[in-house]
């Protein structure tokens, strides 16, 4: 993707094309982790796409305006991970206080939005493709849509497989594999998609 890419071309690459989950394999971990259960896959995928979304305002800010000019664009990992576990550490206070049966059903993969590898990939696929604020933004906002809409297809699937009939060897983790392995397949059939 390049910095005059259109808004639409950055939507549905980062949604479909090149989505985080299914076709760069990023932010796995909580992927499986909180996929069982719809709702919990619904809450973690909200809180990837605020969380998301506002790394990649901020974290476009802090480079543009901080680092770059102070000759301190090597340090962009470090900002970047500082920004992205300030605002989860916001979002898990939030939840904490508003929404306290969400929060203890995330349990431990809430924190863990601060290493998830798709949150710091989509800030610093930003800057690589040294997109201006709207276009960061866009991209961070339409990629945590794109692990939303992955998370919540895998639960979805995951609730009916439940009842499914399957060799006792595939029972929990080894079934999970299986199926989003299909419909990372699936979604292959996006790629290679030219976007006019």
């Amino acid at each position: 993707m390049s910095a005059n890419a259109t808004i639409i071309e950055i939507v549905l690459s980062a949604i479909l094309i090149n989505n985080f989950i299914f076709s760069q394999f990023l932010g796995c971990c909580p992927f499986l982790g909180c996929s069982s259960k719809l709702d919990t896959a619904a809450g973690m995928g909200l809180a990837v796409v605020f969380v998301m979304g506002l790394a990649s305002a901020i974290c476009w800010v802090v480079n543009t305006y901080i680092l770059i000019p102070l000759g301190l664009g090597f340090l962009q990992t470090i900002a970047y991970i500082l920004v992205i576990a300030v605002l989860v550490q916001f979002v898990e206070m939030f939840l904490k206080k508003s929404v306290p049966s969400l929060y203890s059903a995330l349990g431990i993969y809430l924190p863990l939005i601060t290493t998830n590898c798709a949150v710091l990939g989509v800030v610093l696929l930003n800057t690589q493709y040294n997109f201006n604020f709207l276009q960061s933004t866009v991209y961070g906002i339409t990629g945590g849509m794109g692990f939303m809409l992955a998370i919540c297809l895998m639960a979805s699937v995951r609730e009916k497989v439940e009842f499914a009939e399957y060799p006792e060897s595939f029972n929990g983790f080894p079934i999970a594999l299986v199926t989003a392995g299909l419909i990372a397949l699936a979604f292959m059939g996006f790629s290679g998609m030219k976007i006019v």
